[in-house]
């Protein structure tokens, strides 16, 4: 995958690790690390540091809280998704809403995902 190896960037990339969001450690430890496939946390992709990685699916997934909604967090979304789905890599959101009020349903969503990626 196209990592750059920017120091800035991969030092962040361990803090986020180190400082993940309620939500994103909920997905993490209740779900995606137990996994049969690997799935990175905080993994930097060419210019950004995405929340997931699933290398083997080309998977990257994202959960959004609310600023993400605002205007100029949603331009800057769409930007970078197109730049990862020019790398060939599908990008999935969740908001925090639906981890908080929809785990197992978005955990099903990511499980067919992956299956559909036919990398179960």
């Amino acid at each position: 995958m196209n990592q750059i190896n920017n120091p800035k960037l991969r030092n962040n990339a361990q803090k986020l690790r180190r400082e993940m969001t309620k939500e994103e450690r909920r997905l993490w430890y209740d779900f995606l690390r137990q996994l049969p496939v690997t799935v990175n946390r905080q993994k930097v992709i060419a210019h950004y540091i995405v929340d997931f990685y699933c290398a083997s699916a080309k998977l990257v997934i994202e959960l959004d809280g609310s600023q993400h909604y605002e205007s100029e967090g949603a331009v800057s979304d769409r930007e970078r998704d197109h730049a990862l789905n020019r790398l060939g890599l599908t990008v999935v959101r969740y908001s925090n809403e639906d981890v908080n009020k929809n785990f197992n349903g978005v955990c099903a969503d990511l499980l067919r995902r992956l299956a559909l990626a036919d990398v179960e």
